[in-house]
């Protein structure tokens, strides 16, 4: 809630509500374009992470799981393939089996490496979220026609290349 008073309102009064009000004026008319751009970008990647699943966490974890033989992973397989620090994973980890989804247990070759394995709780969970984010791509981009989907994927790779570029 904003609180004009003592200045702590999170955007400018009236305009962008997801520009912060700190970010500097736009330049040019290209760079207010850049801006109206990232700050699309920015809602696009804050929905996805809270409502399409996330990049890592309970619902991808699972997912994930679910397409393993076995149901089964070990705990090592999942930080390399989320880009998760030992710690980071490992506290996520507890709060999915808190709730039941997964057990953790040695694995019996070798008794450094643990192995996470869905719970039948996991298997129906895991259901529920495939289902859900299959419901999502289906309704996600349906305001554009297949045409223009197919431009928005090729200018979103060319982003893509573009930022990585940048991040060297």
């Amino acid at each position: 809630m904003c609180d004009d008073h003592i200045g702590l309102c999170p955007h400018t009064p009236g305009g962008d509500p997801h520009e912060p009000a700190d970010a500097p004026a736009a330049q040019s008319q290209s760079d207010a374009l850049a801006k109206h751009i990232l700050n699309g970008l920015g809602f696009c990647g804050h929905f996805l992470h809270f409502h399409g699943g996330g990049a890592s966490g309970k619902a991808p974890i699972v997912c994930l799981l679910a397409k393993q033989p076995n149901g089964e992973m070990s705990q090592q397989e999942l930080g390399l393939h989320f880009d998760l620090k030992p710690g980071s994973l490992s506290e996520i980890l507890s709060k999915i089996e808190c709730a039941g989804l997964i057990e953790r247990s040695r694995n019996p070759k070798d008794r450094r490496q643990l192995t996470i394995r869905l719970t039948e709780a996991g298997w129906e969970k895991a259901h529920v979220e495939q289902a859900a984010r299959l419901r999502f791509r289906e309704r996600a981009f349906s305001a554009l026609t297949h045409d223009e989907r197919e431009d928005l994927a090729e200018m979103l790779d060319k982003i893509r290349v573009t930022w990585e570029e940048l991040d060297d």
